[in-house]
This record gives structure tokens, C-alpha cells and sequence, in this order.
């Protein structure tokens, strides 16, 4: 039966999805740091900019639903300065999901072989540039340790309020 103040169906099917997308991105991302200079390296690379520019979309689209879709406030009981950790970390964590993408599409764009989406090549907007795109993927990857962070913080959150305070906040986003 759902709670009454639970989020709607798009806002958790895009709430998992990303989930999983995201952390598949991230262990992928570090897996093809690797094996990037490897034969058939590139695959890997070319995959990650693929899923990464399915998880920008998706990332957008989040972000649409929510701006017309407030969630419920937390409940009343709520320390204030829990409600304040759970707001500052979402919007964080939102900003790392836009950040992340944009920085990889830009750095991609400024790159020798620039951006595919599974293998359909992009068109080049931007001249190469070695020094361009080694900036953005400097940012892209300092980005990813604060999403991790986060994303640790924001789900140690959920398991406390399952397991320590057994209210109803986790089922909120949890699947009926």
C-alpha cells in the first residue's frame, strides 16, 4: 500500500535506474582507466561515453520531474539539522549528476577521438585540444570521488532511517 507521501512512480523508477547506471558508470569508468592504452581499450572508453550520455538524458529528465514535483517535507520529528543534510546532500548529488556528464561530453569534445554514441560518431564542435580536455577530465574525475562521497552519506541516510529510526522515510522512494 503506498505511504501518502511517497515520491511517484517516474521519480523512483529514475531514482533506481540512475542508481544502478551511476555506479555502473563509476566502476566502469575506473575499470577502463586500466586497460584505456590495452587492445581494445577503446571499447570500453566508447561505452562509458555511450552510457554516460544515456545517464545525462536521464539526469535531465530527473531533474524536469522534480521541478514540478516537489517531494513531501520530511516528517515533522525530524531534527532540523538532518533536514538540512538531506536537502544540502540531494542538491549536491544533483549538481554531481550534471556536472559529471557535461564535464565528460566537453572533455570527450576536446579530445583526439572525440564523442560516439555507440558508435555513431558525434559531430566535432570543438577543436582538439590536449590541454582543454585533460582539464575536463580532471574535473570529471575529482567529481565522481564527491558523487561517491555523497552517495555513501546519502545512503547510510536511507539505512538509518530503515533500520534506526524505523519510520517511513526510506519506503518513500522504495518501490511498492
Amino acid at each position: 500500500m503506498p505511504i501518502a507521501w511517497q515520491y511517484g512512480a517516474p521519480a523512483i523508477a529514475l531514482h533506481w535506474l540512475l542508481a544502478v547506471l551511476i555506479s555502473f558508470m563509476a566502476g566502469l569508468g575506473w575499470y577502463m582507466m586500466t586497460v584505456e592504452h590495452e587492445p581494445g581499450g577503446d571499447w570500453y572508453m566508447n561505452l562509458h561515453k555511450s552510457v554516460g550520455l544515456v545517464v545525462f538524458v536521464l539526469v535531465l529528465l530527473r531533474i524536469v520531474w522534480r521541478a514540478f514535483h516537489a517531494p513531501e517535507p520530511l516528517p515533522p520529528n525530524t531534527p532540523r539539522w538532518q533536514v538540512q543534510s538531506a536537502k544540502a546532500t540531494q542538491w549536491l548529488l544533483y549538481a554531481c549528476m550534471v556536472v559529471l556528464p557535461v564535464t565528460g561530453i566537453l572533455g570527450a569534445s576536446y579530445s583526439r577521438p572525440g564523442l560516439a554514441f555507440f558508435g555513431m560518431q558525434v559531430p566535432m564542435w570543438a577543436a582538439t585540444s590536449r590541454a582543454t580536455s585533460k582539464l575536463f577530465f580532471t574535473i570529471h574525475s575529482f567529481t565522481v570521488w564527491v558523487l561517491v562521497a555523497l552517495v555513501v552519506l546519502h545512503v547510510l541516510g536511507g539505512l538509518k532511517h530503515l533500520l534506526v529510526d524505523r519510520d517511513e522515510v526510506f519506503r518513500r522512494m522504495w518501490p511498492n
